[in-house]
């Protein structure tokens, strides 16, 4: 359920926020106060630097500097930082300025009493695993993304249906005949793959979850991978449309009959922190309305 922060060394803490919301401008000038009254610098991204007297950096540098992140939105922004600071091993706070907040679980009433309690140590670091999504053609690498949530291919077609091979670590799985594939971390578990069918697996979990997207054949079912495993995708027939890979909802590029898009773990889960009294059954009986009719 992962481990007890201690109490952190924090000098420089950075600030980001969801881009085109000005209504928390006074929110990120009260939190910029808060801390510096503490003998904290500020490192705010681009849009938090609207509003503060710091000077902005860009998310990745940021990262290099920063002993924590504070991440002013919903899961989304969340999802943006986390592929904006890559491999660095910096902790990240959400906060939730959205809707159903999975991944920023902390509310907006609680940020300051909730930011104390992590410079007291009171809170836990879970990690996160992530993904590897490298994109092939041939010999040649096309690009490589790595993911918190999930990597999804689907045809931009409309009413066109993929024929994608998986293959894992050399052996074939199946080919899967359907709208498209998900390939997910237990994390994103409570994305796209749920609402696809997959199953819910706790966020510690480590294992790759393969779920097919309206599949032609009612056998072809989800599949839990261990997280050891290397996932090869192949674009077998894309029926005359054009499928795309696209990462964690907001990343991508267009792919080709008998492209690959390997996938595996990352060396370097993401790191977040979460209240010491947060129940994951209780999450999700919340978030989903489990038993409510």
């Amino acid at each position: 359920m992962g481990s007890f922060i201690g109490e952190m060394q924090v000098r420089n803490v950075g600030v980001c926020v969801k881009p085109g919301e000005p209504e928390l401008a006074e929110l990120v000038r009260e939190f910029e106060k808060w801390l510096l009254d503490r003998g904290l610098a500020v490192l705010p991204d681009p849009e938090a630097g609207r509003w503060t007297r710091a000077e902005a950096m860009l998310r990745r540098d940021l990262a290099r500097s920063a002993d924590l992140i504070v991440v002013l939105g919903g899961d989304g922004t969340l999802l943006a930082v986390a592929r904006a600071i890559g491999t660095r091993d910096v902790p990240i706070l959400g906060v939730n300025l959205g809707t159903l907040g999975f991944l920023a679980e902390t509310g907006r009433d609680e940020l300051f009493p909730s930011f104390e309690a992590v410079l007291e140590g009171r809170f836990r670091v879970e990690e996160r695993m992530r993904l590897d999504v490298e994109v092939r053609r041939d010999a040649d690498d096309l690009g490589r993304f790595i993911a918190l949530n999930d990597a999804v291919i689907s045809n931009t077609a409309l009413s066109r249906m993929l024929h994608l091979e998986v293959r894992t670590d050399g052996s074939e799985v199946t080919t899967y005949h359907a709208d498209g594939l998900i390939v997910a971390t237990p994390t994103g578990s409570t994305a796209y793959s749920l609402s696809a069918g997959g199953p819910l697996l706790l966020p510690n979990l480590e294992a790759i979850l393969v779920t097919p997207i309206s599949p032609h054949t009612l056998t072809q079912r989800p599949l839990v991978l261990p997280s050891g495993c290397e996932v090869e995708l192949r674009v077998v027939d894309s029926r005359g449309g054009q499928a795309h890979l696209t990462v964690d909802g907001q990343v991508g590029r267009a792919l080709e009959q008998e492209d690959v898009v390997v996938v595996r773990a990352n060396a370097q889960p993401a790191r977040l922190l979460v209240p010491p009294d947060r129940d994951r059954f209780e999450v999700m009986r919340t978030k989903l309305r489990w038993g409510e009719r």
